[in-house]
């Protein structure tokens, strides 16, 4: 009987997904936080804060290699079959920009606000799934000095719904700065995780503090990039669930990636097109402008929701 016992609380132990794998810096061994998983197919998931992720055969049966990347680091593949416990990813400086980020200021500013466009037309939002990430450009406030002290997000927890019945989430997003290359986002600009939990009770507009960040605007602008990673608990943790849906239909299983909440509304009220999305698990992670040319058959896009309205408090030095 006690034997028993003993292997019930074994199996009880063992991670529901399968081996959890860890990703770590082949120079410093430290994690590799939030590294993108790629599977090869258009499809993939992200590693956790401290470089975490699960994969199983069972769960992905059909996924024989894995490909690797971070920001700052080498992409590398790895084989699906006896995946080892620990993998490592060298650092590539040349990933980076070379943008010369503007030293602290410390001298008096004046705050500027770039106003948010928000709505809560259903119809009018992007669905975020893990394969997409959406850019806006900010330039320096009348060419000065500029910090981004605040992102002002615009979301739409679907307050209506939630009335009617039970719609709890606990999703996590992460923020990237990218360098403006002749109007499209470039080589990326590091200022560390840029990770925050949204949930129910958030709605309209998520301001994400960014005062500690130092997030200073190039001469040629930048952009702020808004991807989510997937569910998490309510401490921010990232679940490791399968970031898609395999539905059957006449044509076999179709692989359909989960839409996330909450959703990010699209407006046609900004005058100019600023907004370029990209899927970073396909197309070599290609940014595209948000029009036609990206897809024709986009509600989005005959209906003229182009862009996404993210704001920005901006902190607006004389020197």
């Amino acid at each position: 009987m006690k034997r028993y016992v003993f292997v019930l609380l074994l199996l009880g132990c063992t991670p529901l997904f399968g081996q959890y794998t860890t990703i770590l810096d082949s120079v410093g061994k430290t994690p590799v936080s939030y590294a993108t998983i790629s599977f090869g197919d258009g499809r993939g998931t992200f590693a956790g804060a401290e470089g975490e992720f699960s994969f199983s055969k069972k769960k992905y049966a059909d996924i024989d290699s894995i490909y690797i990347s971070s920001i700052g680091y080498q992409e590398k593949g790895f084989a699906t079959q006896n995946l080892p416990s620990t993998l490592y990813l060298a650092p590539e400086t040349n990933q980076l920009s070379e943008v010369v980020l503007t030293a602290p200021k410390r001298g008096r500013f004046k705050k500027r606000k770039l106003k948010p466009t928000t709505h809560t037309d259903y119809f009018s939002c992007w669905l975020p799934t893990v394969e997409s990430e959406v850019a806006v450009l900010f330039n320096r406030y009348q060419g000065k000095s500029s910090k981004i002290a605040q992102l002002l997000l615009p979301i739409n927890a679907e307050e209506e719904y939630r009335k009617k019945g039970n719609m709890k989430f606990s999703t996590l997003f992460r923020i990237q700065f990218y360098e403006n290359d002749e109007g499209l986002p470039g080589l990326p600009i590091k200022y560390g995780d840029i990770v925050f939990r949204v949930s129910e009770k958030n709605d309209e507009i998520y301001e994400l503090d960014l005062s500690n960040f130092n997030v200073f605007i190039p001469e040629k602008g930048l952009f702020a990039a808004i991807q989510v990673l997937g569910y998490s608990d309510p401490d921010g943790k990232l679940l490791q669930t399968k970031k898609y849906n395999e539905v059957k239909t006449r044509r076999g299983i179709q692989k359909i990636s989960t839409t996330f909440r909450p959703l990010l509304p699209f407006t046609d009220a900004l005058p100019q097109q600023q907004t370029f999305v990209r899927r970073v698990f396909f197309n070599n992670k290609k940014w595209q402008v948000f029009d036609q040319t990206y897809n024709e058959n986009s509600k989005l896009i005959q209906s003229g929701q182009r862009n996404y309205g993210m704001g920005a408090l901006l902190h607006v030095y004389d020197q």
